[in-house]
């Protein structure tokens, strides 16, 4: 029931928050621990058809204004500095190899990092050091956050479009599936306000032939 006071209460909790609610935190609200799943997919039932829609991304919950109406309230505001092309490419090796070493990444693009690429991905909070690699000198492995599904509007990372969805799409065709992501930012207001190392462009035509899990 949609009127019960735990359905009220994670209703109001997410609502109420200017951040994605995680279900551990929601966890905390409720008296019985057991109907954690079935309040949230109630809930998101009950919005599905409203103007906002409860979303869930990683294992954090928010309300979003529904897709069918979000152009009819876009705000447009200039930006003036954009992640370079070389970040782009970065964030989205370690999307689809994540986790993955600085060496790693280096090693697909086919050219060395700038100094400043991996340090305003995490400043912008789309990726997150995840251990260290079992190897001489121990690097550190990066991966995604939760941030960076939540602004892709990403339930789960394995939603990233798979080999076959990008050779159907044409990204594979004569592009690489960085193009995936390169696509989605060019579309999305970039939060970054600090301006990059500029890196040369590098033919990239060799990234299909790695792993895409």
């Amino acid at each position: 029931m949609i009127n019960s006071k735990d359905h009220r209460l994670i209703e109001a909790l997410i609502f109420g928050s200017t951040e994605p609610v995680s279900e551990k935190d929601i966890l905390e609200k409720i008296s019985d621990k057991s109907l954690l799943n079935k309040i949230l997919n109630d809930l998101q039932n009950f919005y599905k058809e409203r103007g906002v829609n409860l979303i869930r991304t990683g294992n954090m919950w928010s309300f979003r204004t529904s897709d069918d109406l979000s152009n009819e309230l876009t705000i447009f505001k200039t930006q003036k500095r954009k992640l370079s092309k070389a970040a782009i490419e970065v964030l989205s090796i370690i999307a689809y190899h994540q986790p993955i070493t600085r060496a790693e990444i280096e090693n697909i693009r086919g050219v060395q990092m700038g100094r400043g690429t991996i340090d305003i991905l995490i400043e912008i909070g789309w990726i997150k050091p995840k251990g260290r690699k079992n190897t001489p000198g121990r690097p550190l492995l990066w991966a995604t956050t939760d941030q960076f599904l939540e602004h892709f509007s990403l339930e789960d990372i394995k939603h990233l479009p798979g080999i076959d969805e990008l050779k159907e799409s044409g990204f594979l065709d004569k592009r690489s599936a960085i193009s995936t992501i390169t696509d989605i930012v060019e579309k999305n207001d970039d939060p970054n306000d600090e301006t990059l190392i500029n890196e040369n462009d590098n033919n990239l035509d060799d990234f299909i032939n790695q792993k895409i899990e």
